[in-house]
């Protein structure tokens, strides 16, 4: 699935993973490839990202919102 985080000043993450932890309001949550459609709010923590070759990245954020739809992920991020 594609993935993007955006934040208000640049464009921190772009391409293909296989999942996507997040750190949503009522706790931590994954999204993996076909997830149902989702909008959620998010607040600070760590964005956990393991891509295609297992690799793991982790982006510290302070809060945001992740929309998820036909295996894509935006996450507008502070």
């Amino acid at each position: 699935m594609k993935l993007e985080i955006i934040t208000p000043s640049s464009t921190l993450f772009t391409g293909e993973v296989s999942l996507v932890q997040l750190p949503g309001i009522d706790g931590l949550f994954e999204i993996l490839k076909s997830h149902a459609p989702l909008v959620s709010a998010l607040k600070e923590g760590r964005v956990k990202v393991v891509d295609d070759q297992n690799q793991e990245q982790f982006f510290d954020i302070r809060g945001g919102v992740v929309e998820v739809s036909h295996d894509k992920v935006l996450l507008l991020a502070e």
